[in-house]
């Protein structure tokens, strides 16, 4: 039986890279997948996913209104598909996360989805929530705090590395723009 999954944890936890390996072990045993990520990220020009290791894929990209089930569904009968990838799945809209619920349920495809918990002030994005409460499987991925435990919570900074408290949800950025740190620093960060 196919089941939805939801790898998460905070930035620099190998979200990616785990997500890409997993591509590669289905398809190196000659199964079929398919990749998405959030049409948001326009940095790089290259490959839709990429890690911050250098390994990269190309993807499909869903905005807020793709309907996942029949863009899924109508390559699955094309190519029967033995996987499904998601990157950036805090990103996905509620509506999007029960569509590819009932791309496992009712299609029979496995649906692997990596992402963020929390933003920059701890609170769930909505596709995380979404995933949170109906997925088969939560698997929590870990980084590390400077500190050496673990980091669960996502800091925004800003260009001289002072802690942004306010501001819109989604911000895109890397290293520049975000620090992975355990829940003691992000709240010494803020609250200061």
């Amino acid at each position: 039986m196919a089941k939805l999954y939801f790898y998460y944890a905070s930035m620099n936890a190998g979200k990616s890279t785990t997500l890409l390996q997993a591509d590669f072990n289905y398809r190196e045993r000659g199964m079929a997948t398919m990749l998405w990520t959030a049409d948001l990220d326009d940095r790089s020009d290259e490959k839709a996913i990429e890690s911050r290791i250098g390994l990269g894929a190309d993807a499909h990209r869903f905005a807020p209104e793709t309907d996942l089930w029949d863009r899924i569904m109508a390559a699955h009968g094309v190519q029967s598909l033995s996987c499904v990838l998601i990157d950036e799945a805090q990103f996905l809209a509620k509506e999007q996360v029960w569509q590819l619920a009932r791309v496992a349920d009712g299609g029979g495809i496995p649906v692997l989805c990596y992402g963020l918990r929390t933003d920059f002030q701890g609170e769930l994005f909505p596709g995380s929530a979404a995933l949170l409460g109906i997925a088969d499987a939560l698997v929590e991925l870990k980084a590390v705090c400077h500190c050496g435990r673990k980091a669960s919570m996502n800091l925004r900074v800003d260009q001289s590395g002072a802690a942004v408290k306010a501001g819109a949800q989604t911000e895109i950025g890397g290293n520049d723009r975000y620090l992975a740190l355990c829940r003691k620093h992000f709240s010494e960060a803020l609250c200061g």
